[in-house]
């Protein structure tokens, strides 16, 4: 029985590469410092798609996906969607870190120091 791809599904491709030219200055912030194996080896591609969701950040590799929120996604509808997003990517296998976008620019060290954390398990 063949597997249905649920990685960068072609309908939404478009959309991915709009995101990537359209980054967010905390996600263009990150980006520099854990694009090109800079982390460990590990190598992240931004505005990933699993399923029908666009992840700011997957290291295939480790399962890991990396989420930054704006001031958006400080209201309960978001909340709540985040919530149940990141119980689906969870339910699939995948670990989701979240970091608002704040501390990506005031505790940059301490964000790559989990990332680190999670490549390791």
């Amino acid at each position: 029985m063949k597997k249905t791809p649920i990685h960068n599904l072609k309908q939404l491709r478009e959309y991915r590469t709009e995101l990537r030219k359209n980054m967010t200055p905390a996600e263009a912030f990150l980006w520099k410092h854990i694009k090109a194996r800079k982390i460990h080896g590990y190598r992240f591609t931004r505005q990933h798609s699993i399923g029908n969701y666009i992840v700011d950040f997957y290291c295939a590799k480790a399962c890991l996906i990396i989420e930054l929120d704006g001031e958006v996604h400080n209201n309960p509808q978001a909340e709540e969607y985040d919530f149940i997003r990141t119980k689906a990517l969870n339910k699939k296998g995948y670990t989701v870190l979240r970091f608002e976008n704040k501390i990506v620019f005031e505790n940059l060290d301490a964000v790559l120091q989990e990332i680190k954390e999670h490549l390791k398990e």
